[in-house]
């Protein structure tokens, strides 16, 4: 008799964002991502961070201040960093797994990109004009969101 307690697509994929997430230095909000092909293979992952040589040492973490001090205005987003390390031909009819619904920037790249679904773990901005914003396009074009329903259990990964 096979194993039963394994872990369901929607769960592993939701689990490599949540690991993704893990690598995001924001010491606020750690975001993870991971887009998948229609028959269920990882294309690409990706976390919230500083472009490539742009030290997240040197540039500011803070989410108060003048713009140009804050985070906002640099960070790479989870979703557009996965978008950005993809290196196959297509994403067509792909889901992504993200630990933070996405902003309306992130949004209309995944809409470009012919993602279908978008599976999410938080919606804790959703009263910001950048989510619902991002709601309206994905109602408008007809891309599925939904909340991920969690299994309430733990993972734990032995290093």
């Amino acid at each position: 008799m096979k194993k039963q307690d394994y872990l369901k697509w929607d769960e592993y994929f939701m689990g490599i964002a949540l690991l993704s997430a893990e690598r995001s230095k924001d010491p606020n909000t750690s975001v993870g991502a991971c887009i998948v092909s229609e028959d269920n293979k990882i294309l690409s992952v990706g976390y919230n961070g500083m472009p490539i040589g742009c030290s997240d040492d040197e540039f500011p973490w803070e989410r108060d201040g003048s713009a140009l001090d804050t985070k906002y205005v640099y960070v790479c987003h989870a979703e557009m960093n996965a978008i950005l390390n993809y290196t196959g031909t297509h994403m067509k009819g792909a889901k992504v797994y993200v630990t933070l619904f996405p902003c309306n920037e992130c949004t209309k790249a995944l809409i470009q990109k012919g993602i279908k679904e978008i599976i999410y773990l938080s919606d804790k901005y959703s009263e910001t004009d950048a989510v619902k914003a991002a709601k309206r396009m994905l109602d408008a074009t007809g891309i599925v969101y939904r909340k991920y329903n969690s299994i309430n259990r733990d993972v734990v990964i032995h290093l």
